[in-house]
């Protein structure tokens, strides 16, 4: 694999119940709108679980993924392809901490920065849309 080891280890605080944060990150349906403009592959299930492969395409450069570990709070992806390494996501009420580590030529830190981001804001918004109905 060409490129650098990278490593990024980010924590956030957000105000949503675990429940929240899991469904935001287990559940494909969910992912899929707050990961753009990543993409997924079509054939995922409707919730992560381990041994799940997939491959996820950021313009040109395909990421392959195998869920290692999905539980209540904590998501593990193991990454070949554009990123040889691992994405790491444990949360609890009111915070998400998230540590992707590997070898690639993409600015990891600064997606990564990005998709914690995009995270906050969509789980944001579901919590606001649970308190509207």
């Amino acid at each position: 694999m060409l490129g650098n080891l990278q490593e990024s280890h980010l924590r956030i605080a957000v105000d949503v119940n675990e429940s929240t944060i899991s469904h935001s990150l287990l559940k494909t349906k969910n992912l899929r709108q707050w990961l753009i403009p990543q993409t997924l592959s079509s054939e995922l299930p409707d919730t992560l679980e381990a041994g799940v492969v997939f491959t996820s395409w950021l313009g040109f450069v395909s990421i392959h993924h195998q869920v290692e570990i999905a539980n209540k709070n904590s998501l593990r992806l193991l990454l070949s392809q554009g990123i040889d390494g691992y994405h790491e996501w444990v949360w609890g009420d009111g915070w998400v901490q998230s540590r992707l580590e590997g070898i690639s030529l993409l600015p990891l830190k600064l997606g990564h920065t990005f998709d914690l981001l995009k995270l906050r804001h969509f789980v944001l918004s579901q919590e606001k849309i649970k308190l509207m109905m």
